[in-house]
């Protein structure tokens, strides 16, 4: 096994003693995705968002919501912790170079996003009938390019917090605004055009626009493909010229 692959290993398995962390990143969203697939109402197709059930919507927003709770509240809140110990300082005197820590959490945090997010979709075409991803190249794209958004912004929120304290209240402050847009609360479909379009330019909303788009067979469009990288190399940029190892 690869010094990265041991190191990743060590890293989940720190992670996975935290019950609150994998509770709400792992076990929570396809709960709720079964909670809300348990509403009777939510699968019956409804007019107002163009005939589709309100669980079909579901999905992509749960998706969205797994990578959120991994890469903008967990990574932040573990990447400032090490750097406040001074473990990544340490780490620099060893054969261990500390990007290797970062390297190792984004591993990490993908490859639980993408058991969940597997788990997610699973649940909604086994339990609740949803569809598969029609477009499952364009679905990829998607799932791939928010990843890639989210992972930028967490590591930028992990560079500029004083502390590990305030790696988590600035993760909790972009949590919820960008799960509103998209969609948590409320549909994007069922939201007036003004949020809809505000929604367009964050990274949650237009991932899980994609998403859906790429559900629903049609390939994402070049205006959310076009956010998603912008934040991508946006926030991923400057996350390498402001963190700090110390």
């Amino acid at each position: 096994m690869s010094r990265l692959a041991k190191l990743t290993v060590t890293e989940a398995k720190l992670f996975l003693r935290d019950p609150i962390g994998w509770f709400f990143a792992l076990v929570f969203p396809p709960l709720l995705l079964v909670i809300l697939g348990s509403i009777p109402a939510f699968r019956e197709p409804d007019a107002e968002i163009g005939g589709l059930r309100v669980i079909d919507l579901y999905v992509p927003i749960i998706v969205g919501l797994v990578l959120t709770m991994l890469a903008v509240s967990v990574l932040p809140s573990y990447l400032a912790t090490y750097r406040e110990r001074g473990i990544l300082r340490r780490l620099s005197t060893t054969p261990v170079r500390p990007a290797s820590l970062l390297l190792a959490q984004l591993a990490m945090g993908l490859t639980m996003a993408a058991v969940v997010v597997s788990l997610v979709v699973g649940i909604g075409v086994v339990a609740f009938g949803t569809a598969m991803p029609e477009q499952v190249v364009g679905f990829l794209a998607a799932l791939v390019l928010t990843a890639a958004a989210l992972y930028a912004v967490g590591f930028l929120v992990a560079a500029v917090a004083p502390s590990a304290k305030g790696a988590a209240g600035i993760g909790t402050v972009l949590f919820f605004p960008m799960m509103f847009f998209a969609g948590l609360w409320v549909p994007r479909e069922a939201m007036p055009e003004v949020l809809r379009r505000i929604g367009d330019f964050t990274p949650l909303g237009a991932g899980v626009q994609a998403l859906q788009d790429a559900t629903n067979g049609a390939w994402p469009r070049p205006l959310h493909l076009a956010v998603l990288t912008a934040v991508m190399v946006g926030a991923g940029l400057a996350a390498a010229k402001l963190f700090r190892w110390e």
